[in-house]
């Protein structure tokens, strides 16, 4: 168990807007390990919601080594615990592929977050990582994205999309997308922005008879579908968005 002056501040990048007093107690070398063999895929998800017992402090650490040819999936929803933060570090073979899909919500004085490293460690492989945060209250959702491409790593395909959105005045959220390429045939693309609800199609919603909750309801879940439709099961995509928009709908 870690003491105190062991923890890491905000001074350090990777947790600039974090909640680390939250991290007295937790082990942070507790990380699990997942290599994914060459040509196989591996798929997994993670959902902290509410109604799951639920600690105060949710801390989740994925090392992920994804082999030759081979592909990973990683989709979450962090949608309770005062701190939750997934954080996953992936190395990439060659021609591998990593796809993140990753949905933040909640108000109060929560914070929830994604963190991620990828290392294109070879040749031809291939990242995409999609995450969208909703927030209210004084809520705040956290994506931080580092991209390493080595100097041999040559035709990496590599992306990252962050978008927030806010649904009352004192929410916030932050993305720190970093890029470090020292290949020069590739593509490396990073894109973030954050906003409010688009008022004019909630004014075209109302219009034509939809509720003020049910309006709100669709443009969430239209929000927050890009992080998901990656997921090729339908009823697991499908489960993973209730949870998201449950919590807005119970908070708002």
């Amino acid at each position: 168990m870690p003491e105190a002056a062991e923890l890491p501040t905000r001074r350090e990048e990777g947790w600039r807007y974090s909640r680390v007093e939250r991290l007295q107690g937790e082990n942070l070398d507790n990380w699990r390990i997942i290599d994914v063999a060459a040509g196989e895929s591996f798929r997994d998800t993670l959902v902290i919601a509410d109604g799951d017992e639920t600690k105060p402090t949710e801390l989740h650490r994925w090392r992920v080594t994804v082999g030759e040819g081979a592909r990973c999936e990683v989709f979450a929803v962090l949608s309770s615990a005062e701190f939750a933060r997934l954080e996953v570090e992936v190395t990439l073979g060659k021609g591998a592929h990593f796809e993140l899909g990753g949905i933040t919500v909640g108000g109060r004085e929560t914070v929830r977050e994604i963190v991620t490293r990828t290392v294109h460690a070879e040749p031809e492989g291939t990242s995409n990582q999609t995450v969208r945060a909703v927030h209210w209250g004084h809520g705040t959702g956290n994506f931080l994205g580092n991209i390493d491409v080595v100097r041999h790593a040559q035709k990496t395909d590599a992306a990252q999309d962050f978008k927030g959105l806010l649904l009352e005045k004192g929410a916030s959220v932050n993305a720190v997308p970093q890029l470090e390429i020292f290949a020069d045939d590739v593509k490396c693309a990073h894109g973030a922005s954050v906003g409010q609800l688009d008022e004019t199609a909630r004014f075209y919603m109302a219009a034509r008879g939809l509720s003020p909750d049910l309006s709100r309801r669709l443009l969430v879940q239209a929000f927050l579908g890009d992080a998901l439709v990656s997921l090729e099961d339908d009823d697991l995509r499908e489960a993973m968005m209730v949870h998201a928009l449950d919590k807005v709908d119970k908070a708002l």
